[in-house]
């Protein structure tokens, strides 16, 4: 038996993604920094700010997904929100060039950013999760049920192989992004800073279009226009129909309303044979793929709320972790200063240097460990990722712990200065251990949503996997305004959140998303005992 890979398209589709991570991260990833010194935005302002535009960002998917899937191609649709992209880029590059000339001028410069912002929002809608699902449709793999156990666990395996590459690629984008623009946008200035990413998506469309002739075209339509015309049409018959009813003089009672029902009866709404109530992927035009949406999305919806509190720790390293480094010693030699944002990368270097680790070493010993040939199940990969996150931020709680003290002798010391004599690399165990939960978590996330959907609602399932981190996003936000609102006071004491940061108690919201994502994975693993995979 051949051993089944990854086909080029697939690995061209792979580096397509990686520019996009580039791109995005390279705004994303110091968009705080941008907040509160450019725009002049408080801390607590600026998270809600970064939290709120993730969450719409990563939100939209779920609301496109199901019109790529019956409307749309996914192929026309990278077009065209690739291009809608790259114009939010575009206009976030001259906002950022203007700004130096335009301060009289705030709130137009503070619309001018929302828009841009929100423009590479909408782009990014259509884009990501229809990418991923063209990505995966490049697969050697057959849709259909494999005929032998064999085939099955090959298949598995294909499927395992992209997600984790994929995943490896953006994470070299992602590590890109954060590593080179931070420092950039820190030292050069935001306006090249917001360029080159402008430039990488450019040049991630012109890749994509090249590759227009190799690739393998696999959607199918999965709702049969006519059929919605002519549900349409009977309930327009329907009402005109009623209405000529009360005009006569007719008067719905009790008594005659058995009329009114075999009119109905006579021409149905739906014309179908409703006894043949075919399977999604046996008859994708029947007419109930609405509803089948709704079951599927019930189905996974327990499972898709635990994993919400990891998508709020997910938001901390681009926040309240990159604001702690910046009253840190950042000093490397006399003249170097790293930026805070940067560390953010060692997430995704850990990602990239241990990926490798995971298949040739942890699978082997899980293997011996369960006497289960796949290691462990991809609920189980998802279960010890939500737990080692819940490690980083007891770890992240006891460094802030540690940098309120110094922080507190400091004030008594020299009360102007900021900076604490505590190296940011103590920063580092908590970026890095989020690193490592992300290959469990992430990657599983990726492939149990892609799995668990029918195959003509692929990108659908890749949606909702983004939807975590966009409602997560949401949530941080809204927690963000909970803490403020409970721990400020009206004596002007701004509570967990102070722009003092030697007054600010993130130690407390750290314990705090700690105990709640402790929860979660408890509720998590009762519900995984009673979840019944489709694969």
């Amino acid at each position: 038996m051949v051993k089944r890979g990854l086909t080029k398209p697939c690995i061209l589709l792979i580096v397509i993604a990686g520019l996009e991570r580039f791109a995005f991260k390279g705004v994303a990833s110091n968009l705080v920094t941008y907040l509160t010194d450019v725009m002049k935005m408080s801390n607590s302002s600026a998270a809600r700010t970064v939290n709120s535009w993730c969450g719409f960002t990563s939100m939209l998917p779920l609301l496109v997904a199901p019109f790529v899937d019956s409307y749309w191609d996914r192929y026309c649709t990278i077009l065209a929100s690739s291009s809608i992209y790259a114009l939010g880029l575009l206009a976030l590059t001259s906002t950022a060039l203007d700004w130096p000339w335009s301060h009289s001028n705030g709130n137009s410069s503070s619309l001018s950013l929302y828009w841009s912002l929100y423009m590479i929002s909408l782009g990014q809608g259509g884009y990501n999760p229809s990418l991923q699902a063209f990505g995966a449709d490049q697969l050697n793999i057959e849709d259909e049920l494999p005929s032998t156990k064999a085939d099955e666990d090959e298949n598995s395996e294909t499927k395992s192989l992209f997600f984790q590459w994929w995943y490896f690629g953006i994470c070299i984008g992602s590590l890109m992004g954060i590593s080179l623009m931070a420092y950039i946008q820190d030292t050069l200035g935001w306006g090249l800073g917001f360029a080159i990413p402008t430039i990488a998506m450019v040049t991630s469309i012109l890749l994509f279009s090249c590759g227009t002739k190799f690739y393998a075209y696999k959607q199918t339509k999965t709702v049969d226009m006519k059929f919605i015309s002519k549900v349409f049409q009977n309930v327009k018959a329907t009402a005109l129909r009623m209405i000529r009813m009360r005009k006569s003089g007719i008067i719905l009672s009790n008594s005659n309303s058995d009329v009114i029902e075999l009119e109905l009866q006579e021409k149905p709404l739906c014309q179908e044979d409703q006894d043949k109530t075919e399977g999604l992927e046996e008859a994708p035009k029947n007419g109930y793929y609405l509803l089948e949406i709704a079951k599927v999305i019930l189905r996974l919806l327990p499972i898709w709320t635990m994993l919400l509190m990891f998508a709020v720790i997910f938001q901390q390293p681009p926040t309240f972790f990159t604001k702690q480094g910046m009253t840190m010693k950042r000093n490397i030699g006399s003249h170097f200063k790293i930026p805070p944002a940067t560390l953010q990368s060692a997430i995704t270097l850990s990602i990239i240097i241990l990926m490798p680790f995971y298949d040739a070493f942890f699978i082997p010993l899980a293997r011996f460990i369960t006497r289960n040939e796949k290691g462990i199940s991809v609920m189980q990969r998802m279960g010890i990722g939500m737990f080692l996150s819940v490690i980083a931020m007891i770890l992240a709680a006891l460094v802030e712990t540690k940098r309120l003290e110094l922080s507190k002798n400091l004030t008594v010391l020299d009360p102007k200065s900021e900076t604490v004599a505590l190296s940011i690399f103590w920063l580092l165990p908590q970026y890095i251990i989020l690193g490592i939960s992300d290959i469990f978590t992430v990657v599983g996330m990726q492939e149990f949503f892609y799995s668990e959907v029918p195959v003509s609602m692929r990108t659908m399932g890749i949606a909702l996997y983004t939807s975590v981190f966009g409602v997560g996003s949401f949530l941080s936000a809204l927690l963000i305004s909970l803490v403020e609102h409970f721990t400020s006071s009206n004596g002007g004491k701004q509570g967990w959140f102070s722009d003092d940061m030697g007054e600010a108690r993130l130690d407390k919201y750290y314990w705090l998303l700690a105990f709640s994502s402790a929860v979660s994975l408890i509720m998590y693993i009762v519900l995984c005992k009673f979840f019944k995979s489709r694969t």
